[in-house]
């Protein structure tokens, strides 16, 4: 039996686990939900492959998983996230639903589904006795991926820092469903403004606009964009101001920043750094900085990817496609501390982060068996 085969087998338990998975609200920020996620995800790891789970526990963020099976030299790491965006309620509001070839529900796509199948290619690998006895394989489930992984990243660094690859488990870039071979970095800035208010028809020339100096500061920010190089620069948020008739004496911004290299990241840092006011009177006050490292594709990153091509080739006779994305994920972590990283290597479908997000549930086994295959044979 091939393993696309053996996982086609399971697709009914597979889909019954995706709608308890999806049935439960883990947003990003609810602590006491995303501790009962993590329950959940730990008793399905046990059950399924039988392997070990640490418990990573946090204050304040849900708790981390790090779920173990097998213990070879070559450490092979799968990554992805139980928390979701949606709020709490959400999957009540609109439960777990299959139509036409498709599963809907909140975090189905980005990204329940590939949790599963992490866990489910283990088990293909394990039954079929084709688990390799070289590999250790680590499944790493974040909780808090949606934010920017703020308490998550140093664990995540620790545990990948030794490995031979890592795969992650986010959705592949529709419409081709092509893997990711690269990713931008990402930043968050904010910018404050501070002037000096004043009466708008008595006596604007005492005033100070800080309104008018975040004017002259996006123009500024937004002339860095340079498509050419893959850099952005996006004043998004902007606030400020108590009244049309008061000169406005605070305004702030807030700003998200993509770059495809480190060398840029680096530069644009700087350039945020040397901000300073158009007025002499206004106090400029800058906070923030880059929250994600670019994924850059690396020759090894690459051969990941060629690797997956000809398992899709020869298995398939599909055409599997790589791409670069400007969307951030926990594998830019991983990749800038030069571990051979493959990124989209969940379920196909399409609409993360939307009410419309769903699964083509026909290509679960060819998804899950291309990790366990990847699983197998890198």
């Amino acid at each position: 039996m091939s393993i696309q085969e053996q996982i086609r087998s399971y697709l009914p338990e597979f889909l019954r686990l995706l709608e308890e998975s999806v049935n439960r609200d883990s947003p990003s920020g609810d602590k006491a939900l995303n501790d009962k996620m993590a329950d959940w995800y730990s008793a399905q790891f046990t059950r399924l492959t039988g392997g070990q789970v640490e418990r990573d526990c946090h204050p304040v963020a849900g708790d981390r998983l790090l779920g173990r099976v097998g213990s070879g030299s070559k450490k092979i790491v799968l990554v992805g996230h139980y928390d979701t965006v949606w709020p709490k309620g959400e999957a009540g509001k609109r439960p777990f639903t299959i139509r036409d070839g498709n599963a809907y529900g909140p975090g189905v796509y980005d990204m329940k589904a590939g949790l599963l199948q992490a866990m489910f290619a283990i088990k293909a690998l394990q039954n079929l006795g084709r688990f390799p006895a070289d590999k250790q394989v680590i499944l790493l489930i974040n909780s808090d991926e949606e934010i920017g992984s703020p308490n998550s990243r140093a664990w995540i660094e620790r545990t990948a820092l030794d490995s031979h690859a890592a795969f992650v488990l986010e959705p592949p870039m529709e419409p081709s469903g092509a893997l990711k071979t690269a990713r931008k970095g990402s930043g968050r800035y904010k910018l404050i403004l501070r002037g000096k208010s004043a009466h708008a028809g008595v006596n604007p020339q005492k005033g100070v606009s800080a309104i008018q100096e975040l004017a002259l500061q996006i123009q500024r920010l937004h002339a860095w964009t340079d498509f050419t190089t893959g850099r952005s620069v996006n004043v998004g948020v902007v606030q400020g101001g108590i009244g049309s008739n008061v000169v406005a004496d605070y305004a702030e911004a807030q700003i998200d920043v993509r770059v495809s290299s480190r060398e840029d990241a680096v530069r644009l840092e700087e350039e945020f750094r040397a901000l300073r006011p158009f007025h002499p009177e206004i106090g400029l006050t800058l906070t923030g900085g880059m929250t994600r490292p670019p994924m850059e594709r690396t020759e090894s990153s690459g051969a990941l990817y060629e690797l997956a091509r000809r398992i899709a080739q020869e298995e398939n006779n599909f055409v599997l496609e790589e791409t670069s994305t400007g969307g951030v994920s926990d594998g830019n972590f991983i990749a800038a501390l030069g571990v051979p990283t493959l990124d989209g290597l969940g379920a196909s479908g399409d609409y993360a982060h939307s009410p419309l997000e769903y699964i083509r549930i026909g290509e679960i086994p060819f998804r899950t068996g291309l990790l366990a295959r990847l699983i197998e044979s890198c």
